[in-house]
């Protein structure tokens, strides 16, 4: 994976994960930890929650990291696809260790797990020029 995309995604907290299911669109805001080892996600939410329930019928999903500016020139985001992971208890640990770690202060109400599992990249980055475009690929 690109350097660049690497370091915009760890400089960063918050992703959209957009869900389908039933031809019934939804979009979620979460707070993630990387993996960039695996190329994973890490997030927690509730198990009951609409996006959580999409995603376990149709598991690929889409979403977005993006920064809020004023300024054209300084416009960056991603647009990614991927593939949503409920994870076994072995799995679980591991995602759970990668998302304490960041977020500490989380262990103080304890939710689910997930992940997502990144298999398409696309990041927009006027810093380097404008509609400057970093594809990567899970391959």
């Amino acid at each position: 994976m690109d350097k660049r995309i690497l370091k915009f995604i760890q400089g960063n907290k918050v992703f959209a994960m957009c869900t389908t299911s039933e031809n019934q669109p939804y979009c979620a805001s979460c707070f993630y930890a990387f993996d960039e080892e695996h190329h994973l996600l890490i997030f927690a939410s509730d198990d009951h929650t609409n996006h959580i329930q999409q995603a376990v019928a149709n598991p690929k999903v889409a979403g977005t990291i993006n920064t809020e500016t004023t300024t054209v020139a300084k416009i960056q985001g991603i647009q990614f696809t991927g593939v949503f992971i409920a994870p076994d208890d072995e799995q679980a640990k591991s995602f759970y260790k990668v998302y304490y770690k960041r977020f500490p202060f989380a262990k103080a109400k304890p939710s689910p797990i997930w992940g997502i599992q990144l298999n398409w990249i696309k990041m927009t980055d006027n810093t380097l020029g404008f509609g400057k475009k970093l594809v990567w690929e899970n391959v």
